[in-house]
């Protein structure tokens, strides 16, 4: 099967996920002599951005992962937890695509068109691409 799987949030993360930061993806074949170039959409031509997750399963393979938003502006992630740095989420329009990674071995990247807050959380703002 090639291209991206469509998955469900609760399939990737049973146990919630909570994000620690975005930034953007680099562009790396773009970013030449030190000036660097943020990574575009390959469909919709919008900026890439990398929302950093840790996944709440405690059985998890990877325990913190990236998930790979193309949107006009910098997603913005939910209110931090009182006392902690991270921040529950749900990802909108998520997807998974298997690749050899540099050691021969199977990765996923995932990629979801928007984040926001849990439901019944009380600041629950999607944020999608345009």
């Amino acid at each position: 099967m090639k291209g991206a799987i469509s998955v469900t949030f609760a399939a990737v993360f049973p146990f919630e996920a909570f994000a620690k930061s975005v930034a953007p993806v680099a562009d790396f074949e773009a970013s030449k002599g030190g000036a660097k170039v943020q990574a575009r959409d390959k469909v919709t031509g919008l900026p890439v951005w990398a929302v950093s997750v840790v996944n709440g399963d405690p059985d998890a393979v990877e325990a913190t992962v990236k998930i790979k938003v193309a949107a006009d502006a910098e997603p913005e992630l939910p209110d931090a937890l009182p006392g902690l740095p991270f921040r529950p989420v749900e990802f909108d329009g998520l997807t998974v695509t298997a690749y050899l990674n540099q050691s021969n071995r199977v990765a996923f990247s995932f990629r979801a068109s928007g984040v926001r807050a849990p439901a019944g959380s009380t600041k629950n703002v999607a944020k999608t691409a345009a």
